[in-house]
């Protein structure tokens, strides 16, 4: 409940403050959001398994964006930043897509 009331917060937030992301930091907010959407997918999955640990979460979700974004930034220091990017959207979806299979089956009983 409380991770809904501040998911609610934080939506509501944007929307007023509407902030602006810096030029030099819109290569990575895609990533950011793919990385951060990976981290949630597979804490419901893991909660639907009943195995979600909270403190658990919180170190995926937080590793999981600043290993994106360094893996990212790497690729934007030699010079191959797409593909990397690329990389990562698509492996970071893969797993996305997985864990919605599994929550799929969970809420479907199939």
């Amino acid at each position: 409940m409380i991770a809904a009331l501040g998911l609610l917060i934080g939506i509501i937030a944007g929307l007023v403050f509407a902030p602006d992301v810096p030029l030099s930091l819109q290569n990575y907010l895609p990533i950011a959001v793919v990385a951060a959407l990976d981290a949630v997918f597979g804490g419901l999955r893991a909660y639907l398994d009943g195995i979600f640990d909270d403190k658990v979460f919180v170190v995926s979700f937080v590793s999981n964006v600043v290993i994106a974004a360094a893996i990212v930034y790497l690729g934007d220091q030699l010079g191959v930043g797409s593909q990397l990017t690329t990389g990562v959207v698509v492996v970071l979806g893969i797993r996305i897509f997985s864990n919605v299979a599994a929550i799929r089956r969970h809420v479907f009983h199939a």
